[in-house]
Formats: structure tokens, C-alpha cells, sequence
């Protein structure tokens, strides 16, 4: 069995008669025929790459093949590393869903979104509720307003068949997750701690004396009133007798 070729021709495997060179610098030599162009590239230890196949004729580039095909591997393993994968979730809702599954089917789609996944929200018609197809429309754009924060609407609804399909996309930066009802709340600071006591040799030091305010001059004591001269008990008696006895007061029969 014949080994099949490399999708780049390079060296022997170039089989046009004449090919469009270009040297190792960039700069281009013209056209040449292939065992020239060969000659050229080994002349100076390098590979005659072809890089434009379907050119006419085709081009031809002078290099070093095995670093190039070293720098191609790298850029590609760099590539894949910062690639991201995006899976599609899929949630199936009903035009007449109970409120209690509708709130798990949203927690549903806030988790896919967390994750970075991308969900298809789907509704499903059966019988006659094809002829109200604004409820399913209704629905969807209300599971929309309440992943707003989360994501955000890639494909607006479009009705296929009995079903009604929308996409939606997370966000760039999604916002920080809410603490749930059993977290506890964050730890308080601690109170800083009491000032370290003054050393006991600072505290038996003797305290200086104050200076002693100046007392203000006493005040000039005012005269002494004369006291009134004592009257001899002699003459008290004798007053005591001239004065004349009370009336008796008339007493009622």
C-alpha cells in the first residue's frame, strides 16, 4: 500500500515543474524551476516548504520545516489551553406547569448557568393548547427576566412544531454567589486589646511636689460695736414694783 502524503509538500514531494521562491528572509527571488529551487534551499541546510498549493505557479518558501512544524504544535496546544467548552443543557417546561415546579425547573437552569453551560429552555404544547401559543411565549420570557443576572437571551423564541424553543447564554462576568440560609454569618473583628500596664518602676516613682498657690492677704477685722451697759439688779426690782397690778376681769353670775 502506497503511504499517503503530507498535506504540506516539502523537499522531494513537490512535483511541479516550476514553483514561485521565496528565501528564508521574506524576500522573493522569482520563478524557478523545482530542482533549482531545491538546490537553493539545500544549499543553504534548509527545506523547500510549499505554502500556497493552489497558486500559480505554486509558492514556495526556503526554511527550517522541523521548527516550523514545532512552532505550529505550540501555538495550537496554547490555543486548546485557553479554549473554553460550552456544553447545551436542555430544560422541557409545560404552558400549565405548577408553580412549585417551575421553581425547580429555574434552579435548574441558574445552576447550568453557573457552570458556564448554555441551556435550551423547551415548551411543550399538547392538544388544543397549540391554539395559545402566547402562553408558552409568555413563560419563557418570564424564566428570562428571572435569570437576567445569569444570562441572557441568545435565541429569542421561535415556535417548531408543537414545541417552542429558546437559548440562553451565561453572562461575561457572573456576579458573586448569594450565602445561602445555613451560612453562618462572617466572624467580627476582634476587640482590640487593653494597653499594656505601666512598668512597677514607673509607677512607684515619686511625684513632685507642687508649687503651693499664694495664700491671699487677710482682710482688716472691722471695729467692735459698743455693748450696752448692764443695768443693776437693784433697779429692775424697784420698776417691777411700781408697775401697777392688772385688773381682775368681772366674772358672769
Amino acid at each position: 500500500m502506497r503511504p499517503a502524503e503530507p498535506r504540506t509538500r516539502v523537499n522531494e514531494t513537490i512535483r511541479v515543474p516550476q514553483v514561485r521562491l521565496i528565501d528564508d528572509d521574506g524576500s522573493q527571488i522569482g520563478v524557478k524551476a523545482r530542482d533549482e529551487a531545491l538546490e537553493y534551499a539545500w544549499a543553504k541546510n534548509l527545506d523547500l516548504v510549499e505554502v500556497a498549493p493552489d497558486a500559480n505557479p505554486p509558492v514556495c518558501r526556503v526554511m527550517d520545516y522541523g521548527k516550523y512544524r514545532y512552532d505550529q504544535e505550540q501555538k495550537q496546544k496554547l490555543a486548546r489551553k485557553h479554549q473554553s467548552t460550552i456544553t447545551i443543557k436542555e430544560i422541557k417546561l409545560r404552558p400549565k406547569i405548577d408553580p412549585h415546579d417551575y421553581a425547580t425547573k429555574k434552579g435548574h437552569v441558574v445552576r447550568f448557568l453557573r457552570q458556564r453551560d448554555k441551556v435550551k429552555v423547551t415548551i411543550m404544547f399538547r392538544g388544543r393548547e397549540m391554539s395559545h401559543p402566547e402562553r408558552g411565549r409568555a413563560l419563557l420570557e418570564r424564566l428570562a427576566e428571572d435569570v437576567s443576572e445569569l444570562g441572557v437571551i441568545e435565541s429569542s423564541p421561535i415556535q417548531d412544531g408543537r414545541n417552542m424553543v429558546m437559548l440562553l447564554a451565561p453572562v461575561r462576568e457572573l456576579p458573586p454567589a448569594k450565602p445561602g440560609a445555613n451560612e453562618a454569618p462572617p466572624a467580627e473583628s476582634a476587640p482590640p486589646e487593653p494597653a499594656a500596664e505601666a512598668p512597677a518602676a514607673e509607677a512607684a516613682a515619686p511625684e513632685t511636689p507642687k508649687p503651693e498657690a499664694a495664700k491671699p492677704a487677710a482682710k482688716p477685722k472691722a471695729p467692735a460695736k459698743p455693748k450696752a451697759a448692764k443695768k443693776p439688779k437693784a433697779a429692775v426690782a424697784e420698776a417691777a414694783a411700781a408697775a401697777p397690778e392688772p385688773e381682775p376681769e368681772p366674772t358672769s353670775t
